[in-house]
Formats: C-alpha cells, sequence, structure tokens
C-alpha cells in the first residue's frame, strides 16, 4: 500500500486535520520558507499529533547538530535533506543519531546520479526552490527505478495522484501546495488526499535556499 505524507504544517488545525485522516506522514519545514517553523512551534504541534503519525522534519544544508537535537528531543521522528548534503554527511548525521533520512533528488530532464546512504529517496521538480513548486515532472524518468523506496513529490493533488501511484508505485505520495487552498491548509482536500490513495490499494515496487515546501 502506497503511503501518504502531508508537507509544510504550521497550525493546530492543521494537526486536527491530519489526526483526522491519518496519513502516514508529517512535515515540519525547518528550512527557509515560507511554511517555515522553529522548534517551539514545532514541538508544539508534535505535541498534538497522532501518533500513529511519524513527523519529518524538512532541512536544506543544515547544522547535524540541529537535526539531531531535534531528533533527541522527539521533535521529529525522521530528516528529510532537501541541499547538498553528500553521503559524508548523511554517516555523520547518523554517527549523532539513528535518524532516518530521506534524501532529496530534483528531476529535470535526466536522472542525476543517485546519493548513497539515506533509507528513502524523495523526487521532486527541480527547481531553485528545492521543492513545493507544485509543477509535476515527466513521471517516465524514474519509472525504471527499482529496488530504492522513494517519495514521490512535485505537483500532486487530490485529482492526479492515482494516476502517479498507478504509474510509478511509490512507496509514499508527498504533497503540501495540492492541499492548500489559498495558502493554507485545507482539512476536505487532506481527507480528499488520502481516501484517494487507500482507496486504491495499491502496491510497492520493489547552498539552502529558500525552499517553497
Amino acid at each position: 500500500m502506497t503511503k501518504v505524507k502531508i508537507c509544510g504544517l504550521r497550525r493546530v488545525e492543521d494537526i486536527n486535520a491530519v489526526n483526522s485522516a491519518l496519513p502516514d506522514y508529517i512535515g515540519f519545514v525547518f528550512a527557509p520558507s515560507r511554511r517555515r517553523l522553529d522548534e517551539r512551534a514545532a514541538a508544539m504541534l508534535k505535541e498534538r499529533l497522532d501518533r500513529r503519525i511519524r513527523a519529518v522534519g524538512v532541512f536544506a544544508d543544515q547544522e547535524i547538530g540541529t537535526i539531531s537535537g531535534l531528533y533527541r528531543n522527539g521533535v521529529i521522528d525522521m530528516a528529510q535533506l532537501h541541499g547538498g548534503e553528500d553521503a559524508g554527511y548523511i554517516a555523520k548525521l547518523k554517527g549523532r543519531c539513528d535518524c532516518p533520512v530521506i534524501k532529496a533528488v530534483g528531476i529535470g530532464d535526466t536522472l542525476p546520479p543517485l546519493p548513497e546512504g539515506p533509507e528513502y529517496l524523495l523526487f521532486d521538480t527541480l527547481s531553485a526552490e528545492r521543492g513545493g513548486t507544485g509543477r509535476v515532472f515527466d513521471w517516465s524518468i524514474i519509472q525504471d527505478i527499482a529496488g530504492r523506496p522513494y517519495f514521490l513529490a512535485g505537483g500532486l493533488t487530490p485529482d492526479n495522484v492515482s494516476g502517479a501511484i498507478k504509474k510509478l508505485a511509490p512507496f509514499c505520495v508527498d504533497v503540501s501546495g495540492g492541499v492548500e487552498t489559498g495558502g493554507i491548509k485545507d482539512a476536505g482536500r487532506i481527507h480528499e488526499f488520502v481516501r484517494t490513495v487507500r482507496g486504491r490499494g495499491s502496491c510497492v515496487k520493489s547552498g539552502a535556499g529558500k525552499l517553497g515546501i
């Protein structure tokens, strides 16, 4: 079954919506972004989050100590890296804590070299914003990838996610702007997105600029 991640949560109302819809993951953005949170705000929201949902922290070229501290303090359960973090950075992070890592890979016209070290990859549309553009990339570029579980992002909505799962069967689909109305998370669209994914019953294949995430 393809899993679901709702990214860019900022408000108590967002937490209430996901606690009702029960996606598998949610995202708190700590990198420069219009959706950025500080640790105090994220900790307050995590306290309210249903324990069945795992919280992912989104970062870009940030201090390893920042990530490991958030993990040790229970604010995040996983780290999602959107900067130039390489295998050495990931190894150092894992040396500090056992935080699972998702590494974002921007997709343009071709498939770039895939990083080593993370538990998961995340494929998103290549952009200066490093995510959150609301644009879909050419899914056929990653269609033949096998053996590495990945999150699929980039312009997903309740309307197109079913087609994405049918074509790619990703480990997880990741959405932020696609479940917003006027830049604010929309509880109805969150529920619709989760219902659409779960209704398919699909099987799984086996320097920090401002983020749009």
